[in-house]
């Protein structure tokens, strides 16, 4: 699992159907639950996003048997809906993961 921080003016994102939406508007098949919200496309088998605070929390399970062109194109919506639910780009998620304390 994996936690994202989420910009001030992104929070509004931090409810479950808020989530369900943008996760809609990334990929094909999206089921809320009570707690969770899940998609799966192309490479991802499962990916269940929830709100964790301030956070984001993702818990992602990739199929690595795909086609390349599939996984890129994977790999595109899921930078995508994450730049859209926390409101950081790839580059700046990834330079605050670093900056971050290991769990």
């Amino acid at each position: 699992m994996q936690k994202y921080p989420v910009r001030t003016s992104h929070r509004k994102n931090l409810d479950l159907p808020a989530l369900a939406t943008l996760l809609r508007d990334h990929f094909d098949t999206v089921e809320a639950g009570p707690s969770e919200v899940v998609a799966t496309w192309g490479a991802i088998e499962r990916m269940a996003v929830r709100p964790e605070g301030r956070e984001l929390a993702v818990d992602l399970r990739m199929n690595p048997k795909v086609d390349e062109r599939v996984a890129r194109e994977t790999i595109d919506r899921y930078n995508r809906f994450l730049q859209d639910a926390t409101g950081f780009s790839a580059k700046e998620r990834a330079r605050r993961l670093r900056k971050s304390p290991g769990d």
